[in-house]
């Protein structure tokens, strides 16, 4: 079992994922952006963090850089839609620039969701 901490500004997304991960046996917190997830790190020190890129008050991208800072051998997953200006390729590509260890574009399964989570930090 992992904690697994959610940063994304959609309760939706973050409960479908919280769903998913506590199904197999994953402890979750969550934040709806990376100022509070950053905090929330700090305070419950996660094995994994799934981040959304774009988000209010501090994007995925600035948290990812933090993150890597502070916790480099953090696993971190970036996840994103893209947005009316930036195709969700080029967001994701430059997230596993700035350390995410692994990308999911949405929408995602819960498959696929898994199969990352599997990847970073293995079996719940």
């Amino acid at each position: 079992m992992a904690r697994i901490l959610v940063i994304d500004d959609s309760r939706t997304v973050r409960e479908m994922v919280r769903m998913v991960l506590e199904r197999a046996g994953h402890e979750v917190v969550q934040a709806p952006n990376g100022k509070l997830g950053l905090e929330m790190h700090r305070a419950s020190n996660c094995d994994l963090v799934i981040t959304d890129l774009i988000m209010p008050e501090k994007e995925g991208f600035e948290t990812i850089l933090e993150l890597r800072r502070g916790w480099p051998g953090l696993q971190i997953i970036a996840v994103s839609g893209g947005s009316a200006a930036l195709d969700k390729s080029d967001l994701l590509r430059t997230a596993r620039s700035f350390g995410a260890a692994h990308t999911i574009p949405k929408p995602f399964t819960a498959k696929q969701l898994l199969d990352s989570v599997t990847r970073a930090v293995g079996p719940a």
